[in-house]
Formats: C-alpha cells, structure tokens, sequence
C-alpha cells in the first residue's frame, strides 16, 4: 500500500513552484536580496543660527537641532561616533535684507572653518547655497524691484560669490539649492579660476516645489514671505507636472559641472530618481525632505508607526528606485539600524 503522505506530496504537485524558500530566515534573505543598505551613503544635515545663545529643539521635526557655533562642534563629534562622516551644512545668518547683493556670508564661512579646523578629514562637509535665509522675502534669490520675478542672472552671480568664500572657508563640497539657470556654470568656474578645482559641487538638480518643506522653513527662517508680488516658488523650483523638465535640469546641471545630482523630496519623484538612475552615471542622491521626516517621527510618537523600521523602509525603497546617496535628517541612526537588521 502507498505510503499517505507521498500520495499527498505527489498530489500536490500541480501546484506552481514558489519563492517562499528564498524568505525562510534571514540568512537566505540576505543572500537573495538585490538591494543593500549602507551607512556610509548617508548625509546628515545641520542647522547652524547665527542668533541662538543655545541650541534649540525645532518645533517640527522631532530629535532635529538648531545648533550654535559652539554645539554644532559637539553635535558632529557625537555623530562621528555614531558613524556619521559626511554633513549637509545649512547656516542661518542673523542678518535679512531685501536685496542681498554683496550679502554678507561671514557666518557661514566662520562654521565651515570651525568645523574643519576641528575635525579635518575626518568629515566631508557639504555646504548648502541659497539665498533664501538671507532674504526678508524668504525667495531664493534677488527680486526685482517691483517683487514680481526673481532675477536670474544677478542671483547667480552673487551665489557664485558665495560658493568661492565657502571654499575658501573649507568646504569640500558646494550643494546650491536656488534652481537658478546656469548657476552650475558659474559656481564650477569660479571654483576653478580660484585653485578650488577640488571641490564638489552636489546639485539639487531635480527640486520640486512641494508642499514638504514646511518644517525645513521654519528652522531656516526660510519661507517666502506674503508681502511681495512673487508667491509661492514655482516659478524657478520644478512643477510635479513636468517629468521632461526634471530630467533636463539634471543633464544639464552634469554637463555645466556638477558632480552629484539630487532628487528632492524623495518619496513623490522615485520615479524621477529611477528614471535618472538609467540615464546618468554621476552619484545620485535623494533628498528626505523635512515633511518626509515629520511624518515618520509623529507618526512613531503616536505608536501608530515602529520609527526603526520606517525609516528603513522608506531609505530601501530610495536605494531600489536607484539612489546611491540618501541625505536623511534621520542618517546619525543609520549605522545601528543597519547593523541590527
């Protein structure tokens, strides 16, 4: 008599081979996996104000830090600990004025220098360029007289002055943020005519105008102000609309000089990211903007959400739509989250 149990196997057959096997344990997951975390691809940010006596908490995105002068210093040495080596530097000058020509950058080349002076290369500090803490209109750039436009080329031509004290200061890296044409062009050239042809620049090349960078404003000091004509920013960032222009911005950035390219923010436009992936050969970063971020934390802190493991999620699917960069407020965890998967 058969045996009952090879009669059920053999009846049984029918049924379509699956892929279970490969997600038995973790061993043979690793082994099967087509996408890898690593914490040294992370980028973490930091806000220096210039007009803080103590750090302060932002009010919008949990665990993120206004640093001064002095607590920025500690605030990165703790991060090297944690295994953060790269920075995304964004200081915060005291000073506003309605037409920054000739704007004065002593703040943020004196956090460069001091970050530098101590730390060395140890760390590789990426410094963002725009004019929008500067101005009292919170725009990205110089506006024209009657506040109706941002003027392109004047814009330009004062962040390039920016960039060249930046390095002069230090920085390993310029990320201007503006959107501005040609502003790739100008920076690459001023660094080279200047022996700064060493220096990195990493460009928000595919910056959207999106509803996600509230909390960022707010630490920045940042948003467009209602007392100009010019409203909103969606004449100079990109529309969600317009899928040709976000890839031509980023070849055209590559080819004025850029050595990184960024999509911003990241979860709306992975699409983006996956379409540049198989276009360009040149790094490419994704943006975790402040919303994104935001929403992970308040979500946690009401239990409705484990904060590990969607941070993860969200920092997988960046390296599988094809990002080899993640910029994340959240990259000082990187290493031990990593390590306890």
């Amino acid at each position: 008599m058969a045996n009952t149990s090879s009669q059920h196997a053999l009846g049984d057959a029918h049924y379509p081979a699956t892929h279970r096997r490969l997600r038995a344990n973790a061993h043979i997951r690793e082994l099967a996996a087509s996408v890898t975390l690593d914490y040294r691809d992370f980028i973490q940010p930091l806000f220096v104000d210039e007009s803080l006596s103590e750090r302060k908490e932002s009010s919008g995105m949990p665990g993120i830090f206004s640093e001064t002068l002095e607590s920025v210093i500690a605030s990165v040495g703790n991060d090297i600990a944690a295994g953060v080596r790269k920075f995304l530097l964004f200081p915060v000058p005291s000073g506003k004025s309605h037409h920054p020509h000739g704007a004065d950058f002593d703040f943020a080349a004196l956090v460069v220098a001091a970050v530098k002076r101590r730390f060395g290369a140890d760390v590789w500090l990426a410094c963002d360029l725009c004019l929008c803490s500067y101005t009292e209109h919170g725009h990205c750039g110089i506006l024209s007289a009657d506040g109706a436009r941002l003027l392109n080329n004047e814009t330009v031509y004062t962040l390039a002055e920016y960039a060249l004290r930046l390095a002069e200061a230090g920085a390993d890296c310029i990320a201007p943020s503006d959107m501005s044409d040609g502003r790739i062009h100008a920076i690459r050239t001023v660094l080279d005519a200047n022996n700064f042809d060493h220096v990195a620049v990493m460009s928000y090349a595919s910056k959207f105008a999106s509803a996600f960078y509230g909390p960022f404003r707010d630490v920045c000091k940042s948003a467009p102000s209602a007392t100009v004509q010019l409203q909103g920013r969606t004449t100079y960032q990109l529309s969600p609309f317009n899928l040709s222009d976000a890839l031509a911005s980023a070849e055209r950035d590559i080819t004025d000089g850029a050595d990184i390219i960024m999509v911003k923010p990241a979860v709306p436009y992975l699409d983006i990211v996956t379409r540049l992936s198989e276009r360009i050969l040149a790094p490419l970063a994704v943006y975790h903007v402040s919303g994104e971020y935001a929403a992970i934390e308040l979500l946690a802190r009401e239990g409705l959400i484990e904060r590990r493991a969607g941070h993860l999620e969200l920092w997988t699917s960046f390296k599988r739509a094809g990002a080899s960069i993640v910029i994340s407020y959240a990259a000082r965890e990187a290493r031990g989250w990593i390590q306890s998967l």
